[in-house]
């Protein structure tokens, strides 16, 4: 089955789509696929979309992208089926999914964030302006099959399409391995946090804690996805995102954390971070929004954490307690190995191409 992928970023660069259909990609092409990456953004576009300014250059490349991708919507040809991760354009209507020839080319749409919300990027405040989150019940309604990351997104998709399919986001574990190093006596425990310019707004939610914290434990926090950031009272290591070196900087993490806020957006999230400790043995604290309840069972593989006072309490028990980070962190990983890997995941996803292809 050859089938044509369209997603927002360049390959390997967008959390979303890396570990959904980048990941999955390897393991169905051993059952016959046949995948074509298309990303709506180029390298360059996504060299300057997060830079500060740079305004008009920013509407020239997006404007050239979304030409480009009408075309190739309009010369679709050669495949068996269609993968959409989230949409065809970062920006506008559904223009390029109207124009694509859904009755000889079958539509799998797969999403999993609340993107039917509006959301504004705290990097790009008026390109989110240039959103139109409503396209997602219309793309819903042109797929043969949707694919979302959870039961949040599941009940809004079903409003609109009758064929909906819960996988999800998933983690490789041959190469999210627990690291055997071990620590020395003395040396600081790191609290961890990853995400991204988008996401770090959600630090503020844990500011107040780690603050107390730090009343009665030294220990650095460690956080990922920005090349600088600082936090009053606390001894801050900020490294940025790098995909070669993302697990090596994930290890040394002693505590995860994935604080959020109950709003609609964060319903919508599919728990990666989470995940990502999890799969290494990181003990991992979490706010209990949307999926996050499903995955993390409080007190059996990880905690789950509300109020300034319970985060207090559980990662004061994990500062202090070296075997609960130890038994909590390889439950942890136990949950990735039977329900989120991918090659657990993966086949779902042929199966849904299956049905997609046989409805024609």
């Amino acid at each position: 089955m050859k089938v044509l992928v369209w997603v927002p970023y360049p390959h390997d660069v967008a959390p979303g789509q890396r570990f959904r259909i980048e990941q999955w990609m390897p393991l169905l092409e051993q059952q016959g696929f046949q995948f074509t990456l298309s990303p709506f953004l180029t390298p360059e576009i996504n060299a300057v979309l997060y830079q500060p300014g740079k305004t008009w250059e920013k509407v020239r490349l997006l404007t050239s992208a979304l030409a480009r991708r009408l075309r190739e919507a309009r010369h679709l040809q050669g495949f068996d089926a269609m993968f959409m991760s989230r949409e065809a354009s970062i920006l506008g209507p559904a223009l390029a999914e109207r124009l694509l020839p859904h009755d000889t080319v079958p539509l799998v749409y797969d999403f999993d964030d609340a993107i039917f919300h509006r959301y504004v990027s705290p990097s790009n405040r008026y390109l989110s302006y240039l959103k139109f989150p409503s396209k997602t019940s219309t793309i819903c309604r042109l797929a043969r099959e949707v694919v979302v990351g959870n039961d949040y997104l599941r009940q809004y998709a079903l409003q609109f399409n009758s064929h909906v399919t819960i996988i999800p986001t998933t983690i490789d574990p041959d190469l999210y391995r627990p690291s055997s190093r071990l620590k020395p006596a003395g040396d600081k425990l790191i609290i961890g946090w990853t995400g991204s310019y988008s996401t770090i707004q959600y630090l503020s939610i844990i500011a107040p804690v780690l603050r107390r914290l730090r009343q009665r434990f030294d220990f650095r926090f460690r956080v990922i996805g920005v090349p600088k950031f600082e936090m009053d009272g606390v001894d801050v290591e900020a490294l940025p995102w790098r995909s070669a070196t993302e697990v090596d900087d994930l290890q040394p993490i002693d505590i995860g954390i994935m604080p959020l806020p109950e709003e609609r957006w964060a319903k919508g999230k599919c728990a990666l971070k989470a995940l990502q400790f999890m799969a290494l043995e990181i003990p991992t604290v979490i706010s209990p929004v949307g999926v996050n309840r499903d995955v993390i069972h409080d007190g059996e593989n990880g905690f789950l954490a509300t109020a300034d006072d319970d985060w207090v309490e559980k990662l004061s028990r994990l500062m202090g307690d070296a075997e609960l980070r130890r038994r909590l962190g390889r439950a942890g990983r136990a949950t990735v190995d039977a329900s989120y890997s991918a090659r657990v995941q993966a086949p779902r996803l042929a199966e849904v191409f299956k049905r997609a292809c046989q409805k024609q």
